[in-house]
């Protein structure tokens, strides 16, 4: 699904949509669902009728993509019946994470390192980036939940959104991991992080306090289905570092 094929409706009425920066699918975790010899049930999916890329990356990736995800289906806010999430794929521009995507697919749109130099990320990124400009409205605000401290999405995405870019000030001087715990926190509690522009903002920071520990969740009654994860993500084998 290409942004192309949305069909969103801008409105005055309040607009916050959240790019995700992907997971890498060439480290360890990828492989076990990517390997010729894989064989789980996510795996069996990919290579038959696909598998949504949001589920795929956040096994792939763990606590960081999963806090991203969760974060926001949270926090979204659209006047439309359309997606306020899209994660920015190395070679298929922006999609959303309910997208199904086969194993071939996933590698083509994974197949390259990000860089802001090569046409092969920039003009995907490029083409669908100016139609959501273009049907999200002049007032929406465009949240970047990435790395903000290299340029690989911050300087692309400045481009093209320009003072409709920001970022969470809570990034700052945290790794993925804790970023990832600090965002399932907050879909905890329902309390967001404060969004700052990204133009002229300062990236870097110090290291923050530790992150206190989540709150448990009661036990389920017997007989009752467990709820697992956060935002109604699949948590499956959801413990490993992401991108």
């Amino acid at each position: 699904m290409h942004m192309k094929d949305q069909k969103l409706r801008a409105s005055s009425a309040s607009t916050r949509i959240f790019l995700l920066s992907p997971a890498d699918i060439a480290g360890i975790r990828a492989a076990r669902i990517i390997h010729d010899s894989a064989d789980s049930e996510l795996a069996r999916r990919l290579r038959g009728k696909g598998a949504p890329l949001g589920e795929v990356f956040s096994f792939i990736s763990g606590l960081y993509f999963r806090g991203k995800w969760a974060y926001a289906q949270k926090f979204a806010e659209v006047p439309y019946l359309g997606p306020s999430v899209f994660v920015i794929t190395a070679r298929g521009g922006l999609v959303p994470p309910e997208t199904l995507v086969t194993l071939d697919r996933l590698k083509e749109i994974s197949s390259i390192d990000i860089d802001p130099t090569d046409a092969s990320y920039l003009a995907p990124l490029q083409r669908d980036s100016r139609i959501l400009s273009e049907l999200s409205g002049a007032a929406a605000q465009i949240v970047l939940l990435g790395s903000i401290a290299t340029s690989k999405y911050a300087e692309p995405l400045l481009g093209l959104f320009g003072e409709r870019l920001f970022f969470p000030a809570e990034f700052a001087g945290r790794g993925d991991m804790s970023r990832g715990g600090l965002m399932l926190r907050c879909v905890q509690s329902g309390v967001q992080l404060t969004y700052l522009p990204l133009a002229n903002a300062v990236r870097h920071g110090p290291k923050p306090p530790k992150l206190p520990p989540l709150t448990r969740r009661p036990p389920q009654p017997l007989g009752r289905k467990s709820e697992e994860g956060y935002g109604g993500l699949d948590s499956r084998g959801a413990t490993a570092d992401g991108h």
